[in-house]
């Protein structure tokens, strides 16, 4: 079939439409006032698809989401905080004073102060976190506050569902958080017993088409928090899932978590309220009276911990300026595990720059992850990596999926923030810092042992010219990831 040919008139006017829809898709984005480089991708990806490209921005490009900080509650919690300070001065002042410097700039980028724990103890493992939290949820007598990005309708999540509906019928508050769209997969079915004991179940971001003048599908919550009687909390890169946990499956990721014990675990609770009532709509004042018991009074502890926050929410970025603070500082070593590694040049530089003046700078990464696109990116810095002198290990024995960073003998971080622009940019994310030996010394022991099941990346690697050019291309969408 043949199909005429366009007249001038036609091909004058599609050039024009074509040109104007370019002219008003770049204007849109480069007045988000992002970083260039994602600003050309997005423009130069997008440009080429015919009036797509409007909708894929649309529903996946970048925005400034607004969520309400709890700023009452804020106040208190500081005013708390006061004495915590008190009691930590020793500590903090024979800390060096560029980690006094960072622990400032993370209560300015996030307005989360550096408070206290009694104890905190690293949670190696599925099985090791799930018995854990599991003991404290049998242990509250108030409330239970949950908030998780994969909440799986599996043995582990049936078991803990059931767990919180026993709590719920014995008078104890239970706030369920999820992420809509990393635990698609919880039904009405499974949710349904669960409403039926009191159970107050919210999703975080919606996927429906319609919920909101603006799809919000990018931005999820990957923050992984539990909090029992606002005494006890726990997080890090565990998710309820069976996927997590060697007694189901031989397989399963390789993971830590931490408990916190003390008045550090206030900043959890704020972090969840704040997502709770974003994601609800609830209002602080119907959880007013309840408040005493939401805050109760903790003993504050000699271990210094600041809960650092971030998300879309927040331009400022307190993870990422962090994580390249503490990296920045450091005069011995910076040992850094994460199962997405893809840095922006600010980060890349700060490895680089720390191996290059001596420090023993290692990143320890899956050999096998569960995005072969991320895999490849990663491998494309290995290169420059290895030739500043970091050292490049690859995790054999299963998915790797702990997110820590281990710094001098003085700071450790363990949280739920990738290395790559999705977890420093668009997810809601948290991260526990420690400051002293009390989480060094056993995450530093838990790398090591790790590296025992990994293998070291050499320098000058033989690969095939299409493995080289797969890497390189995936490089090319690392501000997109």
């Amino acid at each position: 079939m043949n199909f005429p040919a366009l007249s001038h008139e036609w091909k004058t006017g599609l050039s024009l439409a074509w040109s104007g829809y370019i002219a008003v898709l770049s204007v849109w984005i480069v007045m988000q006032k992002r970083a260039p480089v994602s600003t050309l991708g997005w423009i130069l990806s997008l440009a080429f698809i015919p009036f797509g490209g409007f909708l894929i921005y649309y529903f996946l490009g970048p925005q400034r989401l607004r969520k309400q900080r709890i700023k009452r509650l804020r106040s208190r919690v500081s005013s708390h905080s006061t004495g915590d300070l008190a009691r930590l001065g020793q500590s903090l002042e024979a800390s060096p004073p560029a980690l006094r410097q960072m622990a400032a700039l993370g209560t300015a980028a996030c307005g989360l102060p550096v408070s206290s724990a009694r104890s905190v103890d690293l949670l190696s493992g599925g099985a090791q976190t799930f018995d854990a939290i599991f003991e404290a949820i049998e242990a509250a007598r108030h409330h239970v506050h949950i908030e998780y990005y994969i909440f799986e309708p599996d043995n582990i999540g049936t078991a803990l569902r059931d767990l919180l509906i026993r709590k719920a019928k014995e008078g104890v508050a239970v706030r369920l958080l999820l992420d809509a769209l990393g635990s698609k997969r919880i039904g009405r079915k499974f949710m349904a017993p669960m409403h039926e004991a009191g159970i107050q179940v919210a999703l975080f971001h919606d996927t429906r088409i319609g919920r909101r003048l603006r799809p919000v599908t990018n931005y999820r919550t990957h923050r992984k928090i539990v909090v029992c009687d606002g005494r006890v909390g726990f997080t890090g890169g565990v998710n309820i899932t069976d996927s997590e946990d060697r007694r189901t499956r031989p397989d399963a990721y390789h993971d830590v978590h931490v408990r916190i014990k003390g008045t550090a675990v206030r900043w959890l609770q704020i972090t969840f309220l704040e997502d709770w009532t974003y994601a609800t709509g609830e209002h602080l004042r119907q959880l007013h009276e309840k408040l005493a018991n939401l805050m109760p009074e903790v003993e504050a502890g000699d271990i210094p911990v600041q809960i650092v926050t971030s998300g879309p929410d927040n331009a400022l970025e307190a993870i990422h300026r962090v994580h390249l603070s503490a990296i920045n500082s450091s005069t011995q070593r910076a040992w850094l595990t994460t199962p997405y590694f893809v840095p922006g040049e600010p980060a890349l530089m700060a490895l680089t720059s720390a191996a290059l003046r001596g420090v023993d700078v290692r990143v320890l990464v899956p050999r096998r992850s569960d995005s072969l696109i991320v895999s490849a990116a990663a491998r494309s810095y290995f290169d420059e990596l290895l030739a500043a002198g970091v050292k490049v290990w690859e995790y054999k024995e299963r998915m790797l999926h702990s997110k820590t960073l281990v710094v001098d003998d003085n700071c450790a971080m363990v949280g739920t923030a990738n290395f790559d622009n999705r977890s420093f940019r668009l997810n809601y994310e948290v991260m526990a810092v420690v400051y002293g030996p009390a989480l060094l010394k056993p995450l530093a022991a838990q790398f090591e042992i790790d590296l025992h099941s990994s293998s070291p990346v050499r320098s000058l690697r033989r690969q095939a010219f299409w493995r080289r050019l797969g890497e390189a291309t995936a490089r090319l969408f690392s501000p997109l990831l």
